[in-house]
């Protein structure tokens, strides 16, 4: 079975209202970890109420609101993190960079260092995955936009805070997907769930 990991999967999709490919992929990634007997803990994004950040003060003094409590700690307590989204706009969904404004915060994410400019990388030693659903070609979006958004979440938010390596999975043209494709992809999430990756 290899290293035992704690996984925590972030479902980033804003819709809570309805079922998108993103969370079929994230069941069938969770079905694979558990099989294998992986711990796994799951964030709903959509189903929190928080609010958005509006200033510099609050992000670094303010109080976590109670209800990212919960995802916070889950955060704290994985060593291999999984997020869900779709591209909106080139970008994750503003919920969901709403959602790490609030948990990554400083003490939490990353800790005052003397000497350094960017201070200490609180969450070293984790790893990370985005899988990203998007409407064009997946690789229009890696050769063309060189998967801009995506390597800016890898590098300025969590490399600032140490997780790394972080790996992609990119799905586009979602919704011509023929039924064995998405079976393809679900399975490829299943493999990806029981290898801890």
């Amino acid at each position: 079975m290899g290293e035992r990991k704690r996984i925590l999967l972030i479902q980033g999709h804003p819709d809570r209202l309805a079922s998108h490919l993103c969370h079929a992929l994230e069941g069938a990634y969770a079905e694979g970890a558990v099989a294998s007997g992986r711990q796994v803990r799951r964030v709903d994004v959509a189903s929190i109420d928080f609010p958005i950040l509006r200033t510099r003060e609050a992000w670094e003094r303010g109080l976590l609101p109670a209800t990212l409590q919960p995802a916070q700690a889950d955060i704290g307590w994985c060593d291999h993190l999984v997020l869900f989204f779709p591209l909106w706009m080139g970008d994750m969904p503003a919920l969901t960079k709403g959602f790490f404004e609030q948990v990554l915060r400083p003490g939490f994410a990353v800790r005052p260092l003397p000497g350094s400019p960017v201070g200490e990388k609180a969450l070293a030693g984790r790893s990370a995955r985005l899988v990203v659903t998007m409407g064009m070609p997946a690789l229009v979006y890696r050769w063309y936009f060189r998967a801009h958004s995506v390597k800016s979440l890898e590098r300025n938010i969590l490399g600032l805070c140490g997780i790394a390596p972080v790996n992609e999975t990119l799905i586009g043209q979602v919704d011509k997907l023929a039924a064995q494709d998405v079976a393809r992809h679900l399975a490829r999430m299943r493999a990806l769930g029981s290898a801890g990756h």
